[in-house]
């Protein structure tokens, strides 16, 4: 007896013409697509609605310069692609989807009336990699646990990657993890490139279980990484070169970080500086800050960075508080830090040990 082959996976192209009904002809084409498609866009493209990605699909280009997406002059999206569970108002997380080889370009000069997202994912296992995301007036990457009417999902997002973009002129984070519950964890964000971002670099609300590494980051406004609820996290081999580089005052860090009582994360191995200066007077500069714990005892391994500061009386090292937490304890050892007022702070409850 023969049994019926499954469908086979298909190579979808998709042309576009530099026309406002470029959308149109990328939703269609997404809309007739089958389970496991890869939609292979030529452009440039010119868009004036959002690109729906629906899940168990690729989205790619032939190489980022030669598919441009771009915001057409007053559409004032709220994204350039985003999952269709986040456009649907739906309260659980999209299938996976695969976004690589774009280039998306925001146009924020005659889009003043919205901050546009590049891509806003709300899609569990999903890739975006390769991927160039320019000129957002908000953040280049966000991926939410809240639909677009801001209702959170019931269930976990999980395990994605987000590898080898270059994220560039944000209005607000280069990429930003929001999650006003516990959602979405457990993703690695690996070699990026993020520049001139307009608050930070990296943003996550909840970084439990991520991987943040080897990502090159510059031109930051306030923070250059935040990872808020360290839980078995990692966050090595960054390159920093400055932070708090913006107009508003205020206590800024190259990597700023709180802590959850349980489990124990890593800081390793990161190179943080800031080549233009501190330059905002009223603002204070903490190198590597460890500022909270959130319930219980926080344990964490800071090892084998490398501070440079500018040498001036607003900056600090290391810094290490537990906040309202129960007790910190640090590894702290193999950190070079120099061309700073304080070397290092200890807060109340803090418990520094070089390890075994």
């Amino acid at each position: 007896m023969l049994l019926p082959l499954p469908a086979l996976a298909a190579q979808v192209p998709v042309a576009c013409n530099n026309t406002v009904t470029d959308d149109e002809t990328l939703n269609a084409a997404v809309a007739a697509s089958a389970v496991g498609d890869e939609l292979v866009i030529s452009g440039p493209c010119l868009i004036n609605s959002t690109v729906r990605l629906r899940g168990q699909r690729a989205y790619r280009g032939g190489e980022p310069s030669g598919t441009v997406i771009r915001q057409a002059n007053g559409a004032n999206l709220a994204a350039l692609l985003a999952s269709d569970t986040w456009l649907d108002v739906a309260t659980f997380t999209g299938d996976p989807v695969s976004v690589k080889n774009l280039t998306l370009e925001g146009n924020p000069t005659n889009n003043t009336g919205r901050a546009t997202d590049g891509i806003v994912l709300m899609s569990w296992n999903s890739t975006v990699e390769n991927t160039r995301i320019n000129n957002m007036r908000g953040s280049g990457i966000r991926l939410t646990n809240t639909n677009s009417a801001g209702t959170p999902i019931v269930n976990t997002q999980v395990n994605g990657r987000i590898v080898h973009n270059f994220i560039s002129d944000s209005g607000v984070h280069g990429v930003h993890v929001q999650d006003s519950g516990n959602s979405v964890t457990d993703w690695d964000l690996i070699d990026n490139w993020i520049a001139d971002s307009g608050v930070s670099a990296i943003r996550l609300e909840n970084s439990a279980g991520w991987k943040v590494r080897g990502n090159h980051l510059y031109g930051v406004g306030q923070t250059a990484i935040v990872a808020q609820r360290l839980f078995g996290t990692t966050i090595s081999d960054n390159y920093i070169e400055g932070f708090g580089e913006g107009t508003t005052a205020g206590t800024w860090a190259g990597i700023g970080a709180t802590v959850q009582g349980d489990a124990a994360s890593v800081i390793s191995d990161n190179k943080i500086f800031n080549f233009g200066g501190e330059p905002n007077t009223a603002s204070r500069y903490h190198y590597l800050s460890i500022s909270q714990v959130n319930y219980g005892t926080g344990f964490v391994s800071v090892t084998g960075n490398a501070i440079r500061g500018i040498g001036s009386t607003r900056s600090t090292g290391l810094n290490y508080e537990k906040g309202g937490g129960t007790a910190l304890t640090i590894t702290s050892t193999g950190n070079l830090v120099t061309g700073v007022t304080t070397a290092r702070n200890v807060g109340t409850g803090v418990t520094v040990t070089a390890g075994q």
